[in-house]
């Protein structure tokens, strides 16, 4: 039954987080605020302006959330164009079911972050939908991104396979009605992923779990 695979984005396609965490740790340093890590976690997987209003509220920083955010995608501009790297097993997923079933990306980043990422490993072309934050209102845990990408993928929600790095992507996926398969990252190894169906080292075993269930 299964119809669609749906990829998020940072820390499950590319190793990202620890980007965002360098970009977010010059900032609080600029601002002269220490920064716990625990602040960095609670923001994985939501949209972007979610994750900096509360990386505004817990610092206590003196400036917007607006002005933090573009701050913020200043920096990331820099280090994703400079410091992409793919996450073992994405080209052999990839390679794996793209003639097999339909393929999208759906991610708490910016359509400006995820078109970086995309051409920098220059996969575009494999996805059948590319959903971003941009036109969402409310980010992961949330289900109203892949909601949305399911739509587009003309597929119901029991037919998709959500590949999910986070707790708030994971509870995402589910609230959805998909299945998930958790793929924690070393930064993300610490979440709570008891709601996935099942939980994988990386992509290589996530596409083993994705081929077995499709065999009848």
């Amino acid at each position: 039954m299964i119809q669609a695979l749906i990829f998020d984005m940072d820390g499950l396609m590319i190793d990202s987080e620890r980007l965002y965490f360098q970009a977010e740790r010059e900032i609080a340093e600029f601002y002269g605020k220490p920064l716990d890590e625990a602040v960095l976690w609670k923001m994985m997987g939501r949209n972007p302006r979610e994750g900096i209003g509360i990386f505004v509220r817990e610092l206590e920083l003196p400036a917007s959330v607006d002005d933090v955010l573009a701050r913020r995608n200043l920096r990331m501009r820099e280090l994703l164009r400079s410091d992409l790297v793919p996450m073992p097993g994405l080209d052999h997923i990839i390679s794996s079911f793209r003639d097999r079933l339909r393929l999208a990306v759906c991610t708490g980043a910016q359509r400006e972050f995820m078109d970086i990422v995309l051409d920098g490993l220059g996969c575009h072309g494999a996805f059948d939908v590319l959903q971003a934050s941009d036109d969402i209102a409310r980010g992961k845990p949330n289900p109203e991104i892949y909601l949305e990408t399911i739509r587009k993928l003309a597929c119901r929600p029991e037919e998709c396979v959500v590949l999910e790095d986070s707790e708030n992507g994971v509870r995402a996926g589910r609230n959805a009605g998909c299945a998930v398969i958790a793929v924690p990252s070393e930064y993300t190894k610490s979440h709570d992923f008891s709601s996935a169906d099942t939980i994988v080292r990386d992509l290589f075993e996530a596409a083993e779990r994705v081929a077995g269930w499709m065999t009848p």
